[in-house]
């Protein structure tokens, strides 16, 4: 989507600030930006409306729910038809434990990034879910034994 209008310094701090706190009130965040309120809330809805703003959500404690063990799998496909590949990203949409999936290119197809409790749900995960999809001939599982780093921010004027 190409971009309505180029972004001035005022909206990139709004954006920063907004991917910290998404709940920052209108008011604190015209402060913080330097604008009166009204203005301030015409800049955000024109960001939400162009796009630059999809959606605000929560960001969940995984160990407080049960799903501490992350791990990335590489997973190779029998072949990459056009639709063999729809099939694999219909099913693989279709399963909670799978936070992203991501088709690449090199020596596999996809990698795909789960968080579920433990090893136990691992296995059966890959074992009754994940090569039970149709098409699927390999996977590479390599489990993440500490998280150094995890944000969903994205580099603002950079």
């Amino acid at each position: 989507m190409k971009p309505e209008k180029s972004l001035d310094r005022i909206d990139l701090k709004i954006l920063r600030m907004l991917q910290t706190d998404g709940r920052i009130s209108n008011v604190d965040l015209a402060k913080a930006v330097g604008l009166s309120p009204t203005p301030c809330l015409e800049r955000v809805r024109r960001l939400e409306r162009e796009g630059y703003i999809q959606e605000y959500r929560a960001i969940l404690n995984p160990e407080k729910l049960n799903a501490a063990l992350i791990a990335f799998v590489e997973v190779t496909l029998e072949r990459t038809t056009t639709a063999d590949l729809d099939r694999f990203n219909a099913a693989i949409r279709a399963l909670d434990e799978v936070l992203e999936c991501h088709m690449v290119g090199g020596g596999f197809d996809y990698l795909v990034k789960i968080r579920l409790p433990d090893m136990g749900h691992y296995r059966r995960f890959l074992g009754e879910k994940l090569a039970a999809i149709a098409g699927v001939s390999q996977t590479h599982t390599y489990v993440v034994m500490e998280e150094v780093k995890s944000t969903t921010a994205l580099p603002i004027g950079v």
